[in-house]
Formats: structure tokens, sequence, C-alpha cells
């Protein structure tokens, strides 16, 4: 299961991927809100991101204006390595390099199509261990 949320900024875009993710028989829960509603993003990143590190869903999208709002909250909570993309390359690698299990986009800064392509590139990656994986570890330790 892959969970979603969006802040004011992105509602229309939270709506497209999750239609998007429905389609390809992708079950999701969604932590955003509907078109007119207002939100902060902080919460909406907290509540996403603690059912990420709680096992309840497998990964994490974020959207706001330009995603990096989202992923600064993200990347508050322990477990948690959020990757803020505008392109389907570092979405890849974040994955791979990084292990990222929260992809942030901006609703403002990428349109649906590349959000898609994205998304897609970002769930097709598979973290590559080896050398990465000690790099993951000493940012796990780091955290508070």
């Amino acid at each position: 299961m892959i969970a979603i949320g969006c802040d004011h900024a992105a509602t229309e875009l939270k709506e497209e991927l999750k239609a998007y993710l429905l389609e390809k028989n992708i079950e999701v829960r969604d932590f955003g809100i509907a078109p007119g509603e207002k939100a902060d993003y902080p919460a909406v990143a907290f509540a996403l991101s603690s059912a990420v590190t709680q096992g309840e869903c497998r990964l994490g999208l974020l959207l706001c204006g330009t995603g990096v709002g989202m992923s600064i909250a993200a990347n508050k909570v322990k477990g948690i390595r959020a990757a803020c993309c505008s392109e389907p390359y570092s979405a890849m690698l974040s994955r791979r390099h990084n292990d990222s299990n929260v992809l942030c986009l901006g609703a403002r800064v990428v349109g649906p199509e590349l959000a898609k392509m994205i998304l897609d590139t970002w769930l097709s990656a598979e973290f590559e261990g080896g050398r990465h994986a000690d790099r993951v570890a000493m940012i796990n330790n780091a955290e508070c």
C-alpha cells in the first residue's frame, strides 16, 4: 500500500496521482485533503510518515507547492528518508542509493504527466544495498 498526502497547494495533483495508482492496481491510503480545504503540510507529512515507519504503508508520496516543505517535515520522522524530486533520474537514484521511502513532489514545479513519470521511475527502482547500505546505516544511526 502506498500512502499519499498533500496540502492545499497540491489537491488536484494528489487526486490525479491517486487515480493513476489505483488504475495500476496499487492500493492507496489517502492522508491528503479535498480540493478547497486547507492543511498545514507538517501535520500531513508527520501522519503519513508515521504510517510508513509503523509498517502500515510500504511507501509514501507527499505533495505540496514545491515538495520542499513536505520533505523537510517528513525527514524529521525517525526512519524516513524523503526525497524531493523534479525529474525521474533523481527519483531513481534516491531509491537505488538512498533507499528513500517517501517521494515528495511539487505541484507548482512538475505537471501531472511528469509527476507520473517520476512516480513510476521511483516505484520501479529498488535499493541496491552494498556500499549504499553502509551509508544509509550511517544516516539511520545519526537520527535522534
